[in-house]
């Protein structure tokens, strides 16, 4: 008997574990259907375009650190799926609207831009099951608009004005999200959700008459990105563009260097990387025509342009685009900046064909910015040094303009430098 007894408790005991083991899988198995796996980015599993926003590489400019003495890095945003910088900031933006509630799936994002940004709403858009509108000035290159279109987005092109008035193109995105808001809203009036009448749609309470023919009427209410004073511009590089070159430098890095538009990419990587270590020093590169090189050196916003009197017709008096600005926004306000140089429209012409040349690098014109802005912080700082900068994107939204010598040719600017002779060194103000 006891033997018996002996291999009937045997049974039972291995019967028990083999049942703890099936209950333990079916559970895992349970648990893995339940919660679906996390969307992994930056190169870890990426999912659709969105996950390829992000982790660009950083590289060395090899013509610009030789002639230096310093280590001259630029971040190549440019193979962002949408072209440049401002997809991280599309996703961002997006993504927190989504989150929040004031954007849902079938409406429209809709933005003021020089470019850029509305190209990187309009590539990320879709992958949220949303459309774009974009409001943009009409005098950047045409290319854009071009490529607006065949991304699916609606545009507007405007004339430039000044900010204050009313038809700004960034008033004008405003008031299209209004009005989304409205249509979608008066779309679904009548409508009863548990017996409570429809009040709002994305926040926007309604009221008044809107015209039934607007392009606006068939979208789930509208979103306005506000890229200039929207948050999450500063928080896609601050949680993004930052820690990449953080740990792409291996922490070895003195200074950053970038011009501003909207202020985002300035102030997200110049908090962290100051957040990390206090000695990297952070500079501000600004084009003829903004403010922001007075306020940074002086504490006053005016241009010298303003200071004697005299403006052309555009705000900002230059051949690049996308960067220079004359009022302080959000984001700009949340950078930590150690000093600023003056960049020239000729400095950043030469510098685009110098490195097309030398490092087969063909940028776009904030990105030759930036470079001048890396040679004039090396000369500042002088050798030794590693210097990092961003190149926002490359030269093939800027062909009609900044990279066509006979448009060039009008303002003096066709590029004739060997080398870098055009940036010998000179004071900080010119």
């Amino acid at each position: 008997m006891a033997p018996a007894k002996a291999a009937g408790a045997a049974a039972a005991a291995a019967a028990a574990v083999s049942l703890a083991v099936l209950s333990y899988l079916l559970c895992s198995l349970r648990s893995q259907r339940r919660a679906p796996p996390e969307k992994k980015r930056n190169g870890r599993g990426k999912v659709g375009v969105v996950g390829a926003v992000g982790s660009t590489p950083l590289i060395r400019i090899d013509s610009l650190s030789d002639a230096t003495g310093c280590e001259i890095l630029g971040k190549c945003e440019f193979l962002n799926p949408g072209g440049s910088v401002k997809d991280r900031v599309a996703v961002k933006i997006i993504e927190e609207a989504l989150e929040s509630g004031k954007l849902v799936r079938g409406g429209v994002v809709t933005e003021g831009s020089a470019g850029s940004t509305a190209i990187s709403l309009a590539t990320v858009a879709p992958a949220y099951g949303c459309k774009c509108h974009v409001v943009i000035p009409d005098d950047v290159a045409i290319e854009k608009s071009q490529i607006l279109e065949a991304l699916g987005a609606t545009v507007e092109r405007v004339r430039p004005v000044s900010i204050t008035h009313r038809d700004h193109y960034v008033n004008i995105a405003r008031r299209r999200a209004t009005e989304a808001n409205e249509l979608a809203l008066k779309s679904r009036i009548d409508e009863q959700t548990d017996g409570i009448q429809l009040e709002h749609v994305n926040g926007y309470h309604c009221h008044g008459e809107m015209l039934s023919s607007s392009p606006l009427r068939n979208y789930k209410g509208g979103f306005f990105a506000d890229q200039f004073e929207n948050l999450a511009n500063f928080r896609a590089h601050y949680e993004g563009t930052g820690p990449e070159i953080w740990e792409q430098t291996g922490g070895n890095i003195d200074a950053f260097v970038a011009a501003a538009g909207t202020g985002g990419t300035l102030a997200g990587v110049s908090r962290f990387l100051q957040e990390k270590n206090q000695k990297v020093k952070c500079f501000l590169i600004d084009p003829p025509g903004s403010g922001l090189f007075n306020k940074v050196t002086r504490g006053v916003m005016y241009t010298k342009e303003e200071a004697e009197g005299r403006r052309l017709k555009n705000p900002f008096d230059t051949v690049t685009e996308g960067i220079g600005i004359n009022r302080l926004t959000e984001n700009f306000k949340m950078a930590n900046l150690d000093g600023a140089f003056r960049g020239t429209d000729l400095e950043a012409v030469e510098m685009s064909r110098f490195l097309l040349k030398n490092d087969g690098l063909f940028l776009g014109s904030s990105s030759a910015m930036n470079c001048v802005g890396a040679v004039r912080v090396a000369q500042s700082i002088g050798p030794g040094h590693t210097i990092v900068t961003i190149l926002c994107d490359n030269g093939m939204r800027h062909l009609s303009k900044f990279h066509n010598d006979e448009y060039l040719d009008q303002y003096g600017l066709r590029p004739r430098a060997a080398g870098l002779e055009f940036l010998a060194d000179r004071k900080l103000e010119p």
